[in-house]
């Protein structure tokens, strides 16, 4: 077939393709516009230069990276022509210069996130609290004094010790070099500007004499009028059920926006099998026919028809089939549009045909799915190397913290020259410390055993075997057995005074029979000849061993009891008391021959503090299990006495095991079993076991060498440490080919004794194994000359000019005492050669001018590895141990635990894969040591999950990395119709976009569907870069479109954002609760605004270890202490904060809170752990956690934060609280306030309920002859009702006060709007409101009030917490509806009544005080787990939990609802109540004015009053009102 021909078959293409669009159209004419929801997210401060940003990126990185990056910015004004592209495009270079081509891309992610637009706001924030002086647009602030003279720099700096230092945060730029001690110079100023340039350079000159430390905190003088705007978030479009019409009939008058929003469709642009984004290129000139072609398939598709039971069965596999027919390539975008836009796309999906191997294979992953990663199918999952990603918890910002230290370790492993194959291998190898508790041996025989299970007769009649531990038994039950399974050591100093208690915990157990030997090492003076009658601790010892000399250990162990049950509580054992006791039982002995100097009672005596030193177990008294030491708070007596029992069962499950697995016999020695297992170390030293470690950064391949101290001295950290590395010589114990993968470098002044000690210990260690290379760092006490570094000039020369065994020999001989000091007396250094050696050339080299080693080693020691002048240090592998004290002990046991911890943890699994390699040995041994460094320096994740999958052949998209690159490994495991599906596909592209990926996603199919999976429209809001018109603008900022949405259902809108974000809707006239798209003109725009970013945080009492129930924290700034409030909540002490990026003061409230309690320690914020002010620094989007414990005050032990007082005479509360609630009040106006202010809670959702609401407000201000006070939950209210609100409050005289909570992230989750709104009427009443309100109504947002509210009020709910209105049962036809009347309901209630939660009064101090709101979460946890229970959330919780939390009855004419109360009883009825009728289904509104004789009057008194306010408002052209008087909770 020719050319011309295949042009001929193109022809015909067109042309059929033509006659069907012609077709197509004659039936399309006159269709309607399409319509879309757009929805976008912006923060409430200004918008942050991206310029700023960029550097808060770099800071990550490191320090030095930012200060490169500020001072090659300092005149980008000028480095540009003025488009927002061409600024953009600038940085990205600039910083290009100091970041790998992967963390530029990540950098882009950063920048299109605006991830660091809240650190850089929070400076702002930081700033507006100095304040800036005036007219400055940067200045100065040194130590509290402002100028933005950069000639006043010198006089401030003069003065500046006078004044307190400023208080400097965890993520404040220090200019490096500068001097810690000279006074603090903060630059407040936006660096790229003219006026930075001069300050900056004033400040940097007086750093480099020494004179300051410079700081530099962004500001920006005069902020941009445009906000941030955010993306990282998803939008939901969920279809409401239309069973009960709930939508507001009034008209919205159109908002006018920007059409502009709808541009041309996504590449894979499909409808009905149609792909019209190919057919556009394919044929440019039909553009306009194909755009008509297009709309009229949407709106064939878009009217979703039911679908039938039968037809839903399958849908999840088809999906996944019509997914997996795509190319790979298209594959995720095709993922992404069914599953965001599923309830259109349903039925074309269920023609799909699914082919047996796809069921087969997922069939058979599934199995693997459940089996080792725990998922059910439907269930997803997502693992980046490894990692686990919890895509319910984890939102995208901590998905990029991620990405960003993955791309770390594997650029590490790269720059290392480790092939790609490779780098995921070692990535795998988990080398974090364990948690396990180490512990030491107790074979020693300084323990002087009271017991012995196996031989004592006492236990003769246990049983001896150790198969009885696989004897059935109930649980909690100890097993009697005559074997030394469970060993309690406990080391005292008999003087201490808490010494008795520990002792008698050992009686108890000793005399209950309980299996445990228990053995007691004294630590009493070890002076050589000490008198007993002097000594109460000698004396104790003797006595003990007198007598168990004489009679056995167990009558000793009673006397101690006995010596020490005379001491009073609180007093200290004296010779006293021992001489008593051994008169009183060996009355024909001579006491002092036992006690005094010369007695021969006195083994053990040394050897008890000799082993305590030895074992490094930390401060007296130690109590050890097995050799595991119990934490300091475990060593309270009950305590002890529990945890002791814990351990017992504990270790039970673990000797089991062994004697299962056949690893212990009964003839095998326990203890020895014990003291064989992996954690036992020679010695705890806490220093070398600490999990908080720091690590050189090692991952670095150059040529540099310290023999040329000049060059060396140019370098940057990291090359420094490589050309340290480079340039060391190691000693081995043996000479041979053998990869060693322990590397020690001891870091000391050689010339000193100290320092020659640690080397000596270093080499003795080293003779002992072969798995350690020793390399050795000299650091100076003084400046290098020939007289001070004999000893470390000795050692550099015999490195580099003798065979290794001959410089260990030598310099073995150099770390010794006698030898220092003959070299210091003169002696001739040839004196000590070893033989062998080639002496002459090692006096050249000793005797070179050239000190280069000794200058390059000094300045790696102090400017990397931060020590002072001859300050010691071990580094282990990359780690950095030290610097260690003077008289800080770190001997060979040391270096034996360093070695073995390393083994156990990295060094033979990273060995075993360099191994592979077939590098030459010293260069492994190298490359063990910087891997390790590398990964070991990772923050401790989760483990990572090993998953050599099924199959992948017919079940999985696959997309391939490209080649030779560092690759990311990224596995997801998803259903394609569920809520992840609709987030992970989006979320996958991005990756894809972002960094190479090596991508597998496994389906992992639901059969059997009953019902609809998705019902909701979904939009995840995020980009892999800035974007920019055509112009060169920035585009307007990221946002979620709904283009081509069907017309006839009703949707309501919900946003999904992180955890710890709350937003809140702004600027829309249309009801997002109910959206109606035949009703709309083109588009609803929602606008929402990131109100506050949460601070969470867990709070514990000390004392009791049990949350402070309604303690208030109060959060600040030192202006303005009190901004917020809140109240600790007793589950897991949990409280939340609102609050906004910036640094935070966090105090106990004035009032009864700081009167009883003081902050005792906290953990998570800004400032160091024993300051009183807690200060939090908020600046990123993440959320963030803090946990804080508090102590009672010794005089208020025994009071209680929740008592019956009344708190009137609290005037610090009241006050703060006036101020806070009213916005002004005078404080004697309080007594009548408090008293008589109803307070009304209600929230409402959606137009129709507002107007409901508003028409409440109303009935009950008609009624109500006392004061009212309203408050609305916040969450959920529309912007018109907000902006309407003041005026009504005006118009009416009534006070009101918005409320919110953000649901916590422990609390089982609804997804459910309307199930949200439920959950906030019921389970945080004790939290919501602040502690002075002390009653409060609920009232339903549609009923209507016909009485006085003060009635009540003021019922008496006879000591119940809460009193609720029971259902009414006069209606007799609605009976077939009266669920509460059989089944689980009629069981439950017990004959009980079932109550309606439209109407209910809240004794807010009975509820607190009987924990009310703790029960009513912690039954709702456990009870929402379950889909079907709790069917009406809000009125199910208070009934079920009918029998813990008590509701009082009030009487029937409260609450009159048409649906299941009678005609008759109307006339009585306090309140009418709009409940929904099952059975004819009418309307809300229809009802309100069938029922409600004076429902139209309000609603037209409102309508006229909105009128008013409308006209006010477009008549006037001023700008928007400021804030309402009221301050916001």
């Amino acid at each position: 077939m020719g050319a011309g021909s295949v042009r001929a078959g193109g022809g015909l293409k067109m042309w059929l393709l033509c006659s069907l669009l012609l077709s197509l159209l004659s039936a399309v004419s006159g269709a309607a516009d399409s319509k879309a929801v757009t929805t976008t997210l912006t923060t409430k401060w200004a918008d942050t230069p991206l310029l700023l940003e960029a550097s808060e990126f770099l800071a990550e990185e490191s320090q030095e990276k930012f200060w490169d990056f500020v001072e090659s910015s300092q005149n980008i004004e000028g480095e540009h022509d003025d488009t927002d592209q061409a600024y953009y495009d600038l940085i990205v270079k600039k910083a290009s210069a100091v970041l790998s081509s992967v963390q530029l891309n990540m950098l882009k992610f950063a920048l299109s996130l605006r991830a660091y637009s809240s650190t850089v706001y929070s400076f702002q924030q930081i700033a507006s609290n100095e304040p800036p002086p005036t007219g400055c647009s940067a200045f100065f602030s040194v130590h509290g004094e402002k100028t933005c003279d950069a000639d006043a720099l010198a006089a401030l700096l003069k003065t500046a010790p006078e004044r307190p230092k400023p208080y400097l945060f965890k993520g404040d730029h220090r200019y490096p070099g500068s001097n810690p001690d000279a006074p603090v110079v903060i630059l407040y100023a936006e660096f790229g500007k003219p006026d930075f340039q001069e300050l900056h350079q004033a400040v940097t000159s007086k750093v480099y004499e020494g004179l300051a430390t410079y700081v530099l905190r962004h500001y920006l003088a005069k902020p941009s009028e445009k906000k941030v705007y955010l993306s990282g978030y998803g939008v939901e479009l969920a279809i409401k059920s239309q069973e009960y019409k709930a939508k507001d009939d009034t008209q919205v008058q159109g908002a006018e926006v920007n059409a502009t929003v709808i541009g041309e469709n996504d590449p894979v642009d499909e409808v009905q099998g149609f792909l019209f984004g190919k057919l556009k290129t394919l044929y440019p000139e039909l553009k306009e026919q194909l755009k008509e072609l297009r709309k009229h398939l949407v709106e064939s598709t878009n009217e979703m028809a039911p679908l039938k039971v039968w037809q839903m069965q399958d849908l999840s596999f088809q999906t996944a089939a019509r997914i997996l027919a795509a190319p790979a390539v298209d594959a995720l975008n095709v993922m992404k549009d069914l599953s965001q836009n599923f309830p259109t796309k349903a039925r074309s999906i269920t023609k799909t045909v699914v082919n047996s191997e796809i069921r087969k294979e997922i069939g058979e992953n599934q199995k693997f799915f459940k089996g080792t990663l725990g998922l059910q199918p439907g269930d997803s999952a997502l693992f980046i190397n490894g990692l686990h990603i919890d895509l319910d918890t984890q939102d995208i910002f901590s998905v990029f913290e991620v990405l960003r230290s993955e791309a770390r370790v594997m650029e590490g492993l790269r720059s290392l020259h480790i092939e790609t194959a490779y780098i995921h291998d070692i990535l795998k190898l988990n080398v974090q410390p364990s948690d396990s508790d180490y512990a030491v041996d107790i074979r020693n025989h300084a323990i002087s055993w009271i017991n012995n299970l196996e031989t004592d007769h006492r236990y003769s009649s246990w049983p001896y075997n150790v198969q009885e531990l696989l004897r059935p038994t109930f649980p909690g039950v100890i097993r009697q057995i005559r074997k030394n399974f469970h060993n309690l050591v406990i080391i005292l100093d008999p003087t201490q005074e808490n010494a008795a208690e520990l002792l008698s915990v050992a009686e108890m157990f000793y005399a209950n029979n309980i299996p445990l030997r228990i053995g007691l090492v004294f630590v009493v003076s070890d002076e050589e000849d000490i008198d007993g009658m002097q000594d109460a601790g000698v004396a104790l010892v003797r006595a003990y061993n007198y007598i168990s000399d004489e009679v056995d250990s167990q009558s000793a162990f009673e006397a101690v009891i006995a010596m020490f049950n005379r001491v009073p509580i609180g007093g200290q054992l004296s010779v006293g008391d021992v001489v008593k006791v051994l008169e009183k039982r060996f009355p024909y002995v001579e006491v002092s021959s036992i006690l005094g100097a010369d007695s021969s009672y006195d083994s053990n005596r040394k050897e008890g503090r000799a082993y305590y030193e030895q074992t490094g177990v930390g401060p007296l008294p130690v109590v050890m299990y097995n050799g595991i030491p119990y934490q300091r708070e475990q060593l309270d007596p009950d305590e002890l006495e529990t945890v002791t029992m814990q351990k017992i069962l504990e270790t039970t499950t673990f000797y089991q095991r062994a004697v299962y697995l056949g690893e212990l016999a009964t003839d095998h020695d326990v203890v020895d079993f014990i003291m064989n297992q992996p954690n036992v170390v020679p010695r705890i030293n806490p220093r070398v076991l600490s999990t908080s470690r720091t690590y050189l950064d090692l991952s670095d391949t150059n040529n540099h060498f310290i023999d040329d101290y000049a060059r060396f001295s140019s370098l940057d950290t990291k090359e420094k440490s490589t050309a340290v590395a480079n340039s060391m010589n190691y000693m081995t114990k043996k000479d041979d080919g053998y990869i060693r993968p322990v590397t020690f470098w001891v870091v000391g002044d050689f010339d000193k004794p100290s320092g020659r000690q640690l080397l000596y210990d270093a080499i003795r260690h080293m003779k002992t194994s072969n798995n350690v290379r020793l390399g050795m760092i000299n650091n100076p006490s003084t400046a290098p000359s020939a007289e001070t570094s004999r000893v470390a000039r000795a050692i550099w020369a015999a490195m580099q000019t003798q065979s290794a065994n001959n410089a260990k020999n030598f310099i073995t001989k150099m770390a010794k005492e006698e030898t220092a000091a003959a070299l210091e007396k003169g002696t001739d250094i040839g004196e000590y050669a070893v033989g062998g050696m080639d002496v002459s050339l090692f006096k050249e080299s000793y005797e070179g001018p050239k000190y280069d080693f000794l200058l390059s080693h000094a300045a790696y020691c102090r400017d990397v590895l931060k020590l002072k002048k001859g300050q010691k240090a071990v580094i282990s592998n990359g780690r950095i141990i030290g610097p260690l004290e003077e008289e800080e002990v770190f001997n060979q046991d040391d270096f034996l635990l360093l070695e073995s911890i390393i083994l156990k943890t990295s060094g033979e699994r990273i060995k075993s894969k360099v191994q592979h390699f077939g590098t030459e040995e010293d260069r492994a041994s190298d490359l063990v040591m910087k891997v390790d460094a590398l990964l070991s320096s990772q923050p401790k994740g989760e483990a990572r999950v090993e998953y050599d999958f099924a199959d992948d052949r017919y079940s999985a998209v696959k997309i391939r990395p490209k080649e030779g690159d560092v690759y990311f490994d990224v596995v997801a495991v998803v259903d394609p119709v569920t809520r992840d599906a609709q987030k992970l596909a989006p979320l996958l592209l991005v990756l894809k976009q972002l960094v190479n990926v090596n991508l597998r996603v496994f389906m992992n199919c639901q059969s059997k569907l009953s019902e609809m999976p998705l019902k909701s429209f979904y939009r995840h809001v995020l980009e892999p870069e800035v974007l920019f018109q055509a112009d060169g603008s920035f585009s307007p900022g990221p946002m979620a479109k709904f283009l081509d949405m069907p017309q006839s259902p009703l949707f309501t809108l919900n946003l999904n954002t992180p955890e710890s974000w709350m937003v809140e809707s702004v600027h829309t006239r249309y009801d997002l609760d109910n959206i109606y798209l035949e009703e709309v003109d083109n588009i609803v725009a929602a606008e929402y605004e990131l109100e506050h970013l949460l601070l969470e945080g867990h709070c514990f009492d000390v004392s009791s270890g049990q949350p402070p129930r309604g303690l208030q924290f109060t959060l600040g700034t030192a202006s303005d202490p009190v901004i917020v409030d809140t109240i600790v909540m007793a589950n897991l002490g949990y409280f939340q904060l609102k609050a906004n990026p910036g640094a935070w003061i966090l105090k106990m409230r004035k009032g009864r809170s700081d009167e009883i309690y003081k902050i005792y320690s906290h953990d998570g914020t800004d400032s160091p752990a024993d300051s009183d002010d807690i200060i939090v620094v908020l600046n990123n989007f993440k959320s963030r956690i803090i946990k804080v414990k508090v102590q009672k005050k010794p005089d208020k032990f025994n009071e209680e934060l929740l008592s019956d007082v009344t708190e009137e005479n609290d005037t610090g509360f009241w006050k703060s609280l006036t101020r806070g609630f009213t916005g002004g009040g005078k404080p004697e106006e309080l007594k009548q306030e408090k008293d008589d202010v109803i307070n009304i809670f209600s929230v409402a959702s959606g137009h129709l309920y507002e107007r409901f609401l508003r028409i409440m407000m109303l009935s009950v201000l008609k009624n109500t002859r006392t004061p009212v006070k309203f408050w609305f939950l916040k969450n959920y209210l529309s912007p018109t009702f907000k902006e309407f609100i003041p005026d009504m409050a005006k118009q009416y005289g009534f006070q009101y006060e918005l409320v919110q909570y953000k649901w916590p992230r422990w609390l089982h989750q609804q997804t459910e709007k309307q199930r949200i709104i439920w959950g906030y009427k019921i389970l945080f009443l004790d939290v919501l409101f602040p502690l002075a309100v002390d009653k409060i109504l609920f009232v339903d947002a549609d009923q209507i009030v016909r009485t006085d509210l003060k009635e009540l009020r003021d019922f008496d709910l006879e000591g119940a917490p809460y009193g609720y209105t029971p259902f009414c049962e006069s209606r007799r036809e609605m009976d077939g509806y009266r669920f509460w009347k059989s089944g689980y309901w009629a069981s439950h209630l017990a004959g009980r009544k079932y109550h309606i939660s439209a109407l209910y009064v809240v004794d807010l101090k009975k509820f607190r005080k009987i924990a009310a709101g703790d029960r009513l979460r912690g039954q709702y946890q456990g009870l929402s787990q379950d889909p079907n229970s709790l069917s009406n959330l809000d009125q199910d919780l208070p009934n079920n939990m009918i029998h813990q939390v008590p509701i009082k009855s009030l009487p029937q004419e409260w609450l009159w609802c048409e649906t299941w109360c009678d005609d008759s009883s109307k006339r009585s009825a306090k309140t009418i109540d709009l409940c929904n009728n099952p059975m004819t289904k009418e309307p809300k509104l229809q009802a309100a004015v069938r029922i409600v004789a004076e429902w139209t009057d309000y609603d037209q008194e409102i309508k006229r009053l909105q009128t008013r306010v409308q006209g006010k408002a477009n008549d006037s052209t001023e700008t928007p009102r400021g804030t309402d008087p009221h301050i916001e909770l």
